[in-house]
């Protein structure tokens, strides 16, 4: 279900995988994210790197009410302290959507699927 919005010149139609596209891609900006991840682990439990034209894979938006709540699937960093980063991404994802979109983001649920070290 997209987001409708209304102006003085017509009607805006926002869908949710625009929406998971432009997190994907926020979301890849922050330190510490090496980045997106496939909602499912691969066979051996390794997280597949997900390029930018499959963000959608790894982010889930869901719409309840008038806010939204977002699933991200990401691979860190090795060697970061992982709660102050995952907590500096979800400010900057909710941040940059309540701005851009002018919706209210309820949770932005980040899920680790993986870390790796940096070369």
């Amino acid at each position: 279900m997209p987001i409708h919005k209304s102006t003085e010149y017509g009607e805006i139609e926002i869908s949710l995988d625009a929406i998971a596209n432009l997190v994907g891609g926020t979301i890849n900006e922050c330190y510490g994210i090496i980045g997106m991840a496939s909602q499912k682990l691969l066979k051996d439990g390794w997280a597949e790197l997900l390029k930018r034209d499959n963000y959608s894979r790894g982010v889930i938006v869901r719409q309840d009410d008038n806010s939204l709540i977002l699933d991200i699937y990401v691979v860190a960093m090795q060697g970061i302290k992982l709660s102050e980063v995952m907590l500096a991404a979800q400010q900057r994802v909710s941040y940059m959507l309540e701005k851009t979109l002018e919706v209210k983001v309820e949770a932005v649920n980040i899920y680790v699927q993986g870390v790796r070290a940096v070369k």
